[in-house]
């Protein structure tokens, strides 16, 4: 075992120590102005390399010096190492003032910690204990005032906020504390990373109570925390404020903005601020055009997202991985899948000058399981591994949903199991794709298990979740199960979205209930949900199929004077239903209903349309019907059909 510890140079060193003059632990050398030593000391099987930097500093520059040191444990023999950490000095006892000093050298109990060992040590503790008596006033270096930011950067590192605001708090009471803005910044950001908004802002108006003049830096912390809680407007108004206090912004600031904007959704106003970035003489970088590209996604624009991929190219900024990560997702999301396979092997291949990573191998892995493709779905998932990444949860879940798609539940469960054996805890998502492939396979009983052992887990099932069980019951004709997970995942405060309500009329057809549908349509419309295409084709079918055709047509007309726009599925659902008991002219009816409202034919309507014009005796020509069957013959071919016209006269 081999540990290793390099001290960093500090910015007045001249050149970094060569590798090659540690082949010889004992070699000493002088620099025009410095002088350096390496110690090698070998204690058994245990190496420990320490480059020591002795520099004859002046006193200044000693007081204004921060020394690093990198940890890191390296064992040759099983190839494994620990991951390097970074130990911050900071000002010891040596450099604080005499009188200070003479305080600490006559109390055994002050300790003349570094920031890493006091940061270490805060955190052991629980934010309610005694933190300031067992650690803070024992710490010789809280006489240093320089130390204060270099331990809130520390901790704040960390992302303990309830020991982060204890320390801060601690801080403002010292005598040798003098409030700056780097530390509110600091603190700003983590409030920000928690979602804190309003502590984030009240530490705003507190820094210029202590006449800290809010800088750029205060600004964009506010800016990015104001966005991640996705008050875009918010952080229009702070950008505005900025404006008015003579600060310009800068292109971290724009990039800021253009991010609360994108992932808000607001796609539009990302666009607005990036052009008024540009006419500010403000030039967009790396980081600005992926900004906009996300908004995009986010905003659902995806084939926006593309042509400006394609405007991208044309500059001299050139595309990184997480470029080509969100051109491959909005890829998946448009169903381009070979041209997004494209991107991911010329990424492979090494024709770019970025290469895959995890989230790259896992949208790939979205999108052959969103074609079926299962094989190829495990050949991802083990050249991910191959490659040397680690699989992050999302990547499993990806791999269990694939599976849960095709109703494989063996193999579901045995990527299930094998994300604890790796001590990774499943989430949400992990049990629902599990629940999900019970379901798919018939077994709803198991499905209700999975549901039963993620509460037992501590983890609280979400609507999707609620969703896949009523399917799960609701597949197998088990109408009464699936409506008492209804009211579960109400007494849970979940409350049902429009594919619960396909889902639950869905089953009504399969167990023939029509008193069950009504009933489910009128609980619809007493929670306030708005039935889309997906709902009204479920309930039309439903009628449908337990002959209810009045019910049906008239759940059409509604959904017309609605606006809810009708689909192929609608159609191909009134066709099939109508010709069954002998209405074919109807039947036609809907096709050139669709012919006037423009939507696509699909190869179900033709063959619904063939079957309409065959079983009929009169009222439409024979060259309507070779039309529909040259139309399916070549793969739904609409231009076959532009001439449709009504009955032959």
């Amino acid at each position: 075992m081999a540990t290793i510890g390099i001290y960093k140079p500090s910015p007045n060193d001249l050149n970094p120590i060569s590798r090659s003059y540690l082949s010889n632990p004992k070699f000493q050398f002088q620099t025009n102005k410095k002088q350096k030593r390496i110690n090698y000391k070998i204690n058994n099987n245990r190496t420990t390399i320490y480059a020591i930097h002795n520099s004859k500093l002046s006193k200044e520059n000693k007081k204004d010096s921060k020394e690093e040191k990198k940890l890191g444990f390296v064992d040759y023999d099983e190839g494994k190492h620990q991951k390097i950490s970074i130990q911050v000095t900071g000002f010891r006892k040596d450099d604080i003032q005499k009188r200070y000093r003479l305080r600490v050298d006559g109390d055994p109990s002050q300790k003349d910690w570094t920031i890493s060992e006091v940061v270490e040590k805060i955190l052991k503790l629980k934010h309610w204990d005694d933190i300031d008596g067992k650690v803070l006033n024992r710490w010789a270096g809280r006489f240093a005032r320089k130390n204060y930011p270099l331990l809130i950067q520390e901790i704040t590192k960390r992302g303990a906020i309830e020991h982060s605001v204890e320390v801060f708090r601690w801080m403002k009471n010292q005598k040798t504390y003098c409030a700056r803005n780097d530390i509110y910044n600091m603190m700003i950001r983590l409030y920000g990373r928690h979602n804190h908004i309003d502590q984030a802002r009240g530490l705003f108006f507190e820094m210029q109570e202590w006449r800290c003049k809010p800088d750029i830096e205060t600004y964009n912390a506010l800016i990015n925390a104001h966005g991640r809680a996705g008050q875009w407007r918010w952080a229009m108004n702070i950008m505005d404020d900025m404006l008015r206090s003579s600060i310009a912004p800068s292109r971290s600031t724009y990039n800021n903005l253009i991010n609360a904007c994108g992932s808000s959704g607001q796609w539009q106003e990302a666009l607005k601020v990036c052009k008024k970035m540009t006419d500010n003489g403000v030039g967009p970088d790396l980081v600005t055009h992926n900004i906009v590209l996300t908004a995009y996604k986010s905003g659902g624009q995806c084939s926006k997202a593309l042509s400006y991929f394609d405007l991208m190219e044309g500059t001299n900024i050139r595309p990184d991985t997480t470029t080509f990560n969100i051109v491959i997702h909005c890829l998946v999301k448009l169903e381009e899948y070979e041209r997004a396979v494209e991107i991911f092997n010329g990424m492979r291949e090494k024709r770019a000058e970025c290469h895959p990573d995890t989230v790259t191998y896992t949208t790939i892995l979205c999108a052959y399981s969103a074609c079926g493709q299962i094989e190829n779905c495990k050949a991802i998932f083990a050249m991910m591994l191959a490659e040397g990444f680690n699989p992050s949860i999302v990547s499993y879940n990806a791999l269990i949903g694939s599976y849960a798609s095709q109703g494989m539940d063996k193999e579901a469960l045995s990527v299930f199991n094998g994300l604890k054996r790796i001590g990774v805890k499943p989430d949400v998502v992990s049990y629902t794709s599990l629940l999900n492939a019970y379901g798919r396979s018939g077994q709803p009983e198991k499905a209700r298990e999975i549901l039963e052992m993620m509460k037992r887990n501590s983890l609280k099932p979400n609507l999707v979740s609620y969703n896949a069980l009523i399917d799960a019951y609701g597949s197998e004709g088990l109408l009464t199960e699936a409506v008492e997970v209804l009211r579960e995942m109400e007494g849970d405060g979940i409350q049902p979205n429009v594919v619960t309500i396909c889902t639950l009329l869905a089953a009504c057809g399969r167990c023939g209930q029509m008193v069950r549908v009504d009933t489910v349509l009128s609980a619809a419309k007493s929670r306030g949900i708005e039935l889309n295409t997906t709902a009204y084709n479920s309930a039309i079918g439903s009628y449908l199929s337990m002959e209810e055709h009045e019910k049906a047509l008239t759940l059409y007309k509604a959904m017309r004077i609605k606006k809810v726009k009708p689909d192929s599925i609608t159609c191909n659902i009134l066709m099939s239903g109508f010709c069954k008991i002998g209405k074919y002219s109807e039947s036609l009816e809907f096709l050139q209903e669709m012919k006037d409202l423009k939507i696509p034919f699909s190869k179900e309507v033709y063959s619904s349309a063939i079957c309409a014009y065959s079983k009929q005796a009169s009222g439409y020509s024979v060259d309507l019907f070779y039309c529909c069957y040259l139309a399916l013959a070549t793969s739904g071919n609409d231009d076959h059909f532009n001439n449709l016209s009504g009955p032959a006269k």
